[in-house]
């Protein structure tokens, strides 16, 4: 007991990392299904409650990546400590908001804590033995799949019994403390990559995000031809084009784009935006599958509760593939994983395309997509902890989370746009615009099992520095203090 609860203890320093990348997770999806509600108890429309999820994913892309790069030269504890109070921040701005432009201003704030999912994987690459890295890392993917399916589960029981504002106060108290516990607990990096901040590129890399994700994510509300989306769209095309620019110059580049083409690292980047456009789709469009009243002809008029409950088979198949995934990869690597759960993730797809009729079809096609999901987070994440250096890996892991994201919005946008097309005179959708949609996401999953195919099945070479003084991947650097600055 006295070794778990003292600073550098792997157990305390695994379960600090568990609750913080877990309730960033479980934040994400906890607001989804109460938007009605939140738009009923601040006055507000239908279109602008939505920033509160669009806030959210523009804050996360942006932080994500870029204090997973300040905490590899800074020290990850001490970034994740930032990311952590800023998330429990985020969350008291939340549950005292008195109306819709703060809680939006909240969920910008919470968005910061997106970080911890890069930082997690790079504390776990210093602190833990190699042997058990794979395993540590599949773990916490785990806890984050289970994370995001949790929030879609428990949303209906709070807000039926406490109220909407506890969906932030609970994870307040939960995310303050880990913060706290993370300041004490966590060891400090040994490991820091030299360098500076490169300001021109992190106010490229966040304006290419943002001008890609809000029409995006906008763009069935504000229509696919709008002059707002194609103008959006066109500056994110020149945004990234400078971007890419900048950062082949840069001497201290936010993101080394010649890891980012290591073999391992595109390809599973690539299996990553694919991936996410099937399964963030599936996240949004099944429960609301499953609350379309029977007089429409289809669903089950379930209500938030009830279609929480539909997905426990989603969340039980992501605990358990991912905590299977670390201690299977010394029979079956980590790209055998990843293909397994992309196959899952088809067959899932499939499933719902041509059987939705009933309750248990939903939830064993929700059963399939959560081992698939288990399998591919773990993996994921181990194919680029596995392949890039130390000093990299919270860029690199934090890259890989936002290139996820990115197909989540294009994967949700998409489905949204297939589903809703053609609406009964109720409003509500056909059933025929679900299976279309449905009919979408297995194609897409296809791809995504196709691509895994390119994924190298070993560890593959690191790039070398550019140019300056030879500083080892592994080597240490004395606590409390920062690398020299400069390559």
């Amino acid at each position: 007991m006295i070794d778990t609860f003292r600073r550098g203890s792997r157990r305390m320093t695994f379960l600090v990392l568990a609750a913080g990348a877990g309730f960033f997770a479980m934040l994400q999806s906890l607001i989804t299904p109460v938007l009605p509600t939140i738009q009923h108890d601040l006055h507000t429309s239908p279109n602008t409650v939505t920033w509160v999820l669009t806030a959210y994913l523009l804050s996360a892309s942006i932080f994500t990546p870029i204090l997973g790069r300040v905490g590899d030269m800074v020290g990850k504890e001490r970034m994740l400590v930032v990311s952590l109070a800023a998330l429990a921040l985020g969350c008291l701005l939340a549950a005292v908001a008195p109306t819709i432009g703060v809680l939006i201003a909240a969920r910008v704030v919470q968005g910061i804590g997106g970080a911890v999912f890069p930082l997690s994987f790079g504390i776990i690459r210093d602190e833990f033995p190699a042997a058990r890295v794979s395993s540590a890392v599949a773990s916490i993917s785990a806890v984050v799949a289970v994370g995001g399916g949790l929030g879609v589960v428990l949303a209906g029981p709070i807000v039926t019994t406490l109220g909407y504002r506890w969906l932030f106060w609970i994870p307040l108290v939960v995310v303050g403390l880990t913060a706290l516990a993370a300041h004490r607990f966590v060891p400090r990096s040994p490991l820091r990559t030299p360098g500076r901040i490169n300001w021109a590129s992190a106010v490229l890399l966040s304006g290419w995000l943002v001008a890609l994700l809000l029409p995006v994510s906008k763009g069935a509300a504000w229509g696919w031809t709008s002059a707002p989306v194609v103008g959006l769209l066109a500056l994110a095309a020149v945004l990234v084009a400078a971007w890419l620019t900048v950062e082949s110059r840069a001497v201290n580049p936010l993101i080394d784009l010649r890891m980012m083409r290591l073999p391992a690292v595109w390809t599973t980047n690539l299996v990553a935006l694919l991936y996410g456009a099937s399964m963030f789709a599936v996240y949004a469009f099944l429960p609301q599958f499953t609350q379309i009243p029977t007089s429409a002809g289809y669903g089950f008029g379930a209500s938030i509760t009830q279609a929480g409950l539909l997905m426990l088979p989603m969340l039980v198949g992501m605990f358990a593939a991912g905590l299977l995934a670390g201690r299977l990869e010394s029979r079956f690597s980590a790209k055998a994983q990843l293909s397994t759960g992309a196959v899952f993730n088809v067959a899932a797809a499939a499933m719902l395309t041509v059987a939705h009729d009933a309750r248990w079809q939903v939830g064993l096609a929700g059963g399939l997509v959560g081992l698939g999901v288990g399998l591919a987070f773990a993996s994921m994440a181990n194919l680029i902890v596995g392949n890039v250096p130390a000093g990299q890996t919270g860029a690199a892991t934090g890259m890989n989370a936002n290139i996820r994201t990115i197909g989540g919005a294009i994967g949700a946008a998409l489905a949204s746009t297939v589903i809703t097309a053609n609406p009964q005179p109720s409003g509500l959708p056909r059933e025929a615009g679900f299976t279309a949609g449905f009919l979408l996401l297995t194609g897409i999953s296809l791809a995504a099992a196709l691509a895994t195919l390119a994924v190298p099945s070993g560890r593959r070479g690191r790039p070398r520095r550019r140019t300056g003084p030879a500083v080892p991947d592994v080597a240490p650097v004395p606590a409390g203090t920062l690398a020299p600055v400069g390559r």
